[in-house]
């Protein structure tokens, strides 16, 4: 099976992160991601949030930023992809995402996935002046641009929303065709996924609803569902509940996991990766 991982540290979400992650700090992040990066793990991820409201006990309030912290990771790896999961599309012009992150995409050799929301967080969306109520058609002609624009140092662009022409953006990405996946928890953001991206990370949804969205609109070949274990997964002390969790998210359609793991310290994260991957290539042997 193909494992990326929800990030540690730079995520933390009441309730399923780790105690010991309030502490953290750089050098045990990119401890983990170098394991990660050994182990043949796919990928990272790092959310965005500029600003939250205190205390909000379903989203948490610590949030690193991407940029740098992809960037930081980038140099301590040589192979994991690098997965904003999720770039708020209505925070950013496509410009400055094609700019700031294409930088990431070259430093890393390629290794971007850029994860895509429309965004929720109407107090977020207030603070930072940006317009909330068509978002949806907003993030739909982002990424149109982002389409037309990632990966190219001249580039032109007439949409509903963004519109500029003959410009220069250099440096530019190294992937003309950067992966795009679309996060959310509806049809239509299946429906933008298909459209749009290259792979789907639905949140908040039971398996049976994701199977139910997938079988009333197929992906096209070589797209990719992304979903997350959701819960913290304990591979060492719970081996078969973690084969289980894997089991039933493959089960749901999923082509990669992105898994949130339960730990003590940094070092013992890095352990519980180890027979992580030992169960995951069981259970892959198994499919096979």
């Amino acid at each position: 099976m193909r494992l990326g991982l929800v990030t540690p540290v730079v995520l933390q979400v009441p309730g399923v992160a780790s105690e010991w992650e309030r502490g953290a700090g750089a050098e045990d992040i990119a401890t983990i991601a170098a394991t990660a990066d050994r182990l043949g793990f796919d990928h990272l991820t790092c959310a965005e949030h500029v600003a939250v409201p205190p205390g909000d006990a379903e989203r948490g309030t610590t949030y690193w930023d991407p940029l740098a912290t992809l960037s930081f990771l980038a140099a301590r790896t040589s192979r994991i992809r690098l997965t904003t999961s999720v770039l708020v599309l209505g925070y950013h012009h496509p410009l400055e995402i094609a700019k700031r992150y294409g930088t990431l995409d070259r430093l890393s050799g390629g290794r971007l996935v850029l994860g895509v929301g429309v965004g929720s967080l109407r107090t977020e969306f207030d603070v930072l002046g940006a317009q909330f109520e068509d978002r949806g058609a907003r993030a739909d002609d982002s990424l149109r641009a982002l389409r037309a624009s990632f990966g190219r140092e001249r580039v032109s662009y007439r949409g509903s929303h963004f519109r500029y022409d003959e410009m220069v953006v250099q440096p530019c990405g190294v992937q003309e065709r950067v992966p795009i996946w679309v996060g959310g928890h509806t049809r239509r953001s299946l429906r933008r996924a298909t459209e749009f991206g290259d792979g789907w990370m639905p949140f908040g949804l039971r398996y049976a609803a994701i199977s139910e969205m997938l079988a009333a609109l197929p992906p096209p070949p070589g797209f990719e569902i992304v979903l997350s274990t959701g819960r913290a997964v304990d591979p060492e002390g719970d081996p078969a509940g973690t084969t289980d969790r894997l089991r039933r998210l493959r089960d749901a359609g999923a082509t990669l996991v992105s898994c949130v793991v339960a730990s003590r310290s940094a070092d013992h994260y890095c352990a519980q990766l180890t027979v992580l991957r030992e169960l995951a290539d069981r259970l892959g042997e198994e499919t096979a």
